[in-house]
C-alpha cells in the first residue's frame, strides 16, 4: 500500500529523472520532502508579520478578502505542479499557502472577536479552531488511497483549499466591517453604528456597546508601533501571558501526535494504522465542538488550566507506556486511548484559546500586533517541532514526552498565577486591569480569577 508521502517522493524522483536522466540522490529526496512539509509553517511564520499592516490599513473584513487571494494562488500552483512536472511549483505553492495561513489564522479570530457580542465572544472565536480541526480531518480523509491519495489525483487533493476560498469570496462581502475598527481606528461613528445594527438587529445593546467603544476610544492612542508594543509598561504582563500560553500549547505534545500518529500506531503493530489516525482527526473535531459549548460556561482560565494539567498527565503516561510496550504489547490499546485523551485535552482548552486570548488581553491599537505575535508563536512552534521532534525522538526515545510534560506544567503554573478570567468582560475592562498596575492583581477580582 503506497502512502501519499511515497507518491509525492516518486513525483520528485520522476521529475528529476526527466531532467537529468538519473535518479535523485537519497539525501536530496529526503531534503526536498522535508522542505515541502515544513515550508508551509515557515511561510505562515513570515505571513504573521503582515497582520498589523493589513488589519489597520484595510480593515479586518477586507484584509481577510485580500489574503484569500494567496489561498487561491497557492492552490493553483500546487494543482499545476503535476501537469508541469515541477516540484518547484509544488514547494512555492506550499509557501504561498503558508503565507495565507499565517495571515488568516490571526485575521479570522481578530474579526470574529470584534464583531461578536461580549457574552459569546469566546464561543464564536472557538469556531475558528473548529474549522481548523475540520480541515485537518478532511485532509486526512482526502489523503486516503481510496479517495484522492493516488498517483493520479494527489495534485487535486492539495488544491482543495480553492473551494473554501471561493465560497468566502461569495459570502464575506455581505458581512459588515468590524464596528470597533470603524469607530476606534477610523473615527467613523455613523458607519460603526450601522455595522452594529446589522450585527445585533434592533436592540438597546447597540447603544450600550457603542458607548463602551467610545469610552475605550477616549483613553487609547490612535496608532501604535511595534517598538511601543514591546516597551509599553501596561503591555508587559499580557505579552508574557501570550508567550507562555502559546508556547505551552504548541510544545505540549499535540503537534507531535498529529504529525506522527500513523508512525506511532505502526510501531505499536496496529493493522491499518492510518484509520486510527483518522480517529485522531475525528476526536480533534469533536472536542473543539465541546470547547465551543464550554467556553462561555467554564471560562478561559479553567479550560486552560484543566487542559494543561491533562496534557502533562498524558505525556507522562505516553512515556511510561512507550517505555514498556515491547515488554507488554497489550498496552498498545491503552496507548491509543492516551493519544485520544491528549488530543481532547488540547482542543478543550489550550488549542482554541491560545489563538484568540491575545485579542482579549490587549486594547484596540495593540490587538493586531498581539494577534501577529500569537501567529508567529504558534506557527514558529509548529515549525520548530516539525524540525526537532524526529531527532529528539531518536535521541531521547519515549522520554521525549517528558519535555512536553515539562512545558505543559510550566504553562499550567504560569496560567494559575497570572492569567485573569476574561469571560463576560468588555475589552476595556480587561485592558484597564493591566493599565492599573504592572502586575495582575489576581486577589482583587475574585469573581474572575478563582479556580475552585
Amino acid at each position: 500500500m503506497t502512502s501519499l508521502a511515497q507518491i509525492i517522493e516518486e513525483f520528485f524522483n520522476h521529475t528529476w529523472w526527466s531532467r537529468h536522466n538519473q535518479s535523485m540522490p537519497d539525501h536530496s529526496l529526503t531534503f526536498l520532502w522535508s522542505l515541502s512539509v515544513s515550508i508551509k509553517d515557515f511561510g505562515a511564520l513570515l505571513g504573521s508579520l503582515g497582520v498589523k499592516c493589513l488589519a489597520d490599513t484595510y480593515g479586518r473584513r477586507n484584509s481577510i478578502l485580500i489574503v484569500n487571494a494567496l489561498s487561491v494562488v497557492g492552490a493553483c500552483l500546487m494543482f499545476a505542479s503535476k501537469a508541469n512536472e515541477s516540484f518547484e511549483m509544488l514547494i512555492v505553492g506550499r509557501l504561498v499557502f503558508g503565507l495565507f495561513c499565517g495571515l488568516v489564522m490571526s485575521l479570522n479570530p481578530l474579526y470574529i472577536q470584534e464583531v461578536s457580542p461580549t457574552n459569546l465572544r469566546g464561543a464564536f472565536a472557538t469556531l475558528n479552531q473548529v474549522s481548523f480541526a475540520t480541515g485537518i480531518l478532511l485532509g486526512m480523509v482526502a489523503g486516503l488511497e481510496t479517495v484522492l491519495g493516488t498517483k493520479e489525483l494527489w495534485a487535486m487533493m492539495l488544491s482543495l483549499s480553492l473551494i473554501p476560498a471561493l465560497l468566502q469570496y461569495l459570502a464575506l462581502p455581505f458581512c459588515p466591517e468590524s464596528p470597533r475598527y470603524l469607530l476606534i481606528n477610523r473615527g467613523q461613528e455613523s458607519q460603526a453604528e450601522t455595522a452594529l445594527w446589522r450585527l445585533r438587529g434592533p436592540s438597546d445593546e447597540v447603544f450600550t456597546e457603542l458607548e463602551e467603544m467610545k469610552q475605550e476610544a477616549a483613553h487609547t492612542q490612535s496608532a501604535l508601533t511595534v517598538k511601543e508594543f514591546f516597551t509599553k509598561r501596561s503591555y508587559r504582563q499580557p505579552i508574557i501571558i501570550v508567550l507562555i500560553v502559546n508556547l505551552g500549547s504548541q510544545l505540549s505534545g499535540f503537534n507531535a501526535i498529529i504529525n506522527y500518529s500513523t508512525k506511532m500506531f505502526d510501531k505499536a503493530n496496529f493493522d491499518e494504522a492510518k484509520y486510527l489516525t483518522l480517529g485522531v482527526g475525528a476526536v480533534n473535531v469533536a472536542f473543539t465542538l465541546v470547547a465551543f459549548f464550554l467556553m462561555e460556561r467554564a471560562g478561559r482560565r479553567k479550560l486552560l488550566l484543566t487542559g494543561f494539567l491533562c496534557l502533562a498527565v498524558c505525556n507522562l503516561s505516553m512515556t511510561v507506556i512507550d517505555s514498556v510496550l515491547f515488554l507488554v504489547p497489550e498496552l498498545r490499546s491503552l496507548q491509543v486511548l492516551v493519544v485520544f485523551f491528549l488530543i481532547s485535552a488540547y482542543e478543550v482548552g489550550p488549542g482554541p484559546i491560545s489563538w484568540f486570548i491575545a485579542a482579549e488581553l490587549f486594547d484596540q491599537p495593540a490587538r493586531p500586533i498581539a494577534m501577529a505575535f500569537t501567529s508567529m508563536l504558534n506557527w514558529g512552534g509548529k515549525f520548530m517541532l516539525a524540525l526537532l521532534f524526529p531527532p529528539l525522538l531518536k535521541l531521547c526515545g519515549p522520554y521525549v514526552y517528558l519535555l512536553f510534560m515539562t512545558m505543559a506544567l510550566a504553562a499550567f503554573s504560569f496560567t494559575w498565577r497570572r492569567l485573569p478570567e476574561t469571560k463576560g468582560r468588555t475589552f476595556d475592562d480587561i485592558a484597564a486591569e493591566f493599565r492599573e498596575a504592572e502586575g495582575i492583581p489576581l486577589h482583587i477580582k475574585t469573581g474572575f480569577n478563582t479556580f475552585p
